[in-house]
């Protein structure tokens, strides 16, 4: 065997199936240090991707990527996919512009298999593709890499119920580290903390069937026999298991760090050609010990000094503003519930968990977006007044629950949406573009979209106690922006007597106030109307906008039936003999970038802004 060579001179993943095992362990070491380093510097997932270091290389060590496919669930544990791929000399790139996206992405590489971004979808999208291997004659396997999370949400089991009875060579890795980005909650959770009690099965099974083979004559026939009957072999060895019930073949729990045994069972995996499961331990965060500390604070993570660990709190941020008043509304109003999606931290709910879970007035209900809708629709039904905080991009899974649960019998029923508009570096998947155009499309629903903390306070109290029915209340990423102007109440009218105005909303009021700026500074004044409730529009601001014979209507969203067409058709429905152009985003897959650049492309930073003014009104 030849020395062991530094990850930078190797030719990866070619050269990792020469290593030996401890090779293997000293490349994961390199590996490791690498993520913990890149992502210090920019940003990114890090305690999921340190835990699934050693599967990953043992992974590459078993398959031929991309002929077998590896599809990852979420996509929070891919960074050393990528490092193994080809992309090590990229690798400090990740989440830049330009540069390699923190998920898997078909269109960055043939390696990575399928597109990734949100939990539970994995096994679905790799039954597909084993399905479609077995109607070509491709005899290669497929992967799915499934975090103990994503067993919290339902269409894992949709998938489950097909993927076990399809006889495919498909391979579920069960990354099982008790957490998801919260602690792993509900009986899934305690289910599989059982299992991990009998991590001996793997062993006590071989060492049974090698005892009844070595009994002459009828110790083949013995085993062959209880092999055939799934139900007595399960009730012998390990009492019962979920996945043998849907029709997998199930092997381990396993050490998640241990190459050989991963190797090894990895190995068995593939030679049974058919649905399995292979259940690993892992440790959230391995190898950087405040990561294995606490995990769920170094999930993702902006830069920080890696040798100093993060150091501070983020200040106050949209978050937390609405978090805190939260918990002053509950004070008062036993009533309140709040509901979250295993986003307890990054949603600003960790105040009210703690202060009100002893009173069982906070849920966290995995990573089960529909349920958590419906389920906040039935404590609606029931009385209460229930508040489900959840991203933008997370929101888009309960649409039908949103229609079906919460609007044709209409149950009151708080949205606070976080994360809207743009995303910044986690790119594509996690785009808030779409929420304010979808929700706006469900009768009945009143939607808030403040753009400073003043109005999300003002915002919330008016979803809880004013509102009827569905309510909204969304706002963007981090910290508020200082204004030149004081918004409130529903809507803010900046009058200079011109004959045009510009329309906006949320976040990019800050934008639009400065082209505003920009333009009475050139002699070009505009006059301003920055909406606060966007669904229903206000009458007041239809009467008010048809006194302009030149409108732009600005948005953080897309364009096709975004707020601007609303606004828009509203409009028109009496006559009205000006010219409204609308301003959005076309495209709204935006790869990872910032916020600012994000806004340049879609010409809504103020320079843009002042550009389109001047070419449609001056």
């Amino acid at each position: 065997m030849t020395p062991f060579q530094p990850i930078k001179h190797l030719q990866l993943p070619q050269d990792l199936k020469k290593m030996d095992s401890k090779q293997l362990s000293i490349l994961c070491g390199e590996i490791r240090q690498q993520i913990i380093q890149t992502v210090s510097k920019n940003g990114g997932h890090l305690a999921s991707n340190l835990g699934a270091v050693e599967l990953t290389v043992a992974l590459h060590k078993v398959f031929q990527i991309p002929e077998d496919a590896i599809v990852w669930d979420v996509g929070h544990q891919c960074y050393t996919h990528k490092i193994l791929t080809g992309r090590f000399s990229r690798f400090h790139s990740l989440r830049k512009t330009g540069g390699i996206s923190g998920f898997p992405r078909h269109d960055e590489s043939s390696c990575d298999a399928f597109l990734a971004g949100h939990a539970s979808t994995s096994l679905s999208a790799a039954c597909g593709l084993a399905k479609a291997k077995t109607l070509t004659g491709d005899p290669h396997t497929v992967i799915a890499v499934v975090g103990d999370g994503a067993l919290t949400g339902g269409m894992i089991y949709e998938a489950l119920n097909n993927a076990g009875r399809s006889g495919s060579r498909l391979i579920m890795i069960l990354n099982d580290n008790n957490m998801s980005i919260s602690k792993s909650v509900g009986a899934l959770a305690r289910y599989l903390a059982m299992k991990r009690t009998s991590a001996g099965y793997l062993q006590l099974k071989d060492r049974v069937e090698d005892t009844l083979l070595k009994i002459p004559f009828v110790g083949q026939g013995i085993r062959d026999t209880i092999v055939s009957s799934k139900s007595t072999l399960r009730q012998v060895l390990y009492h019962s298991n979920l996945f043998e019930d849907f029709g997998f073949d199930y092997l381990g729990p396993v050490d998640g760090h241990n190459i050989s045994g991963l190797i090894q069972v990895l190995t068995r995996a593939k030679e049974l050609e058919k649905p399995v499961v292979v259940h690993i331990n892992t440790i959230k965060g391995k190898g950087y010990l405040p990561a294995e500390k606490n995990p769920a604070r170094y999930h993702g993570v902006s830069a920080f000094d890696y040798k100093q660990g993060i150091q501070a709190e983020e200040g106050t941020t949209f978050s937390s503003v609405f978090g805190q008043t939260l918990v002053d509304l509950a004070r008062k109003d036993p009533k309140i519930c709040a509901i979250t999606a295993a986003m307890e931290t990054g949603t600003g709910l960790a105040p009210f968990a703690k202060e009100f879970g002893s009173q069982d007035r906070f849920f966290d209900v995995g990573i089960a977006e529909e349920h958590a809708v419906t389920f906040a629709c039935g404590l609606a039904a029931g009385g209460m007044r229930p508040v489900v905080a959840v991203y933008s991009t997370f929101l888009q899974r309960a649409y039908d629950q949103l229609l079906h649960d919460g609007a044709i019998e209409p149950q009151h029923v708080v949205l606070a949406v976080d994360r809207a508009g743009f995303i910044g570096s986690d790119g594509a998947t996690h785009q808030g573009l779409f929420d304010a155009a979808f929700l706006s499309q469900v009768p009945g629903i009143t939607i808030y979209s403040p753009a400073t903390y003043n109005q999300l306070v003002y915002s919330f109290k008016q979803a809880m106690y004013e509102a009827e029915g569905l309510a909204a209340v969304r706002y963007p990423r981090g910290q508020e922006d200082t204004l030149s102007i004081t918004l409130s109440g529903d809507w803010t009218h900046c009058s200079k007597d011109s004959s045009v105005l510009l329309i906006t909303y949320g976040r990019q009021a800050v934008e639009t106030i400065k082209a505003v700026e920009s333009l009475a500074q050139e002699g070009k004044p505009v006059d301003l109307l920055v909406l606060n409730q966007i669904c229903p529009i206000p009458q007041e601001c239809i009467q008010l906008a048809r006194k302009y014979p030149k409108i732009l209507f600005i948005e953080e969203g897309i364009l096709q039936g975004g707020i601007g067409e609303h606004f828009l058709c509203m409009l028109s429905e009496a006559p009205y003999y000006g010219r409204m152009q609308v301003q959005g985003v076309k495209q709204p897959f935006l790869p990872q970038m910032t916020l600012a650049e994000a806004q340049k492309l879609c010409g809504l930073d103020a320079a843009s802004i002042v550009k389109r003014v001047i070419e449609l009104f001056f």
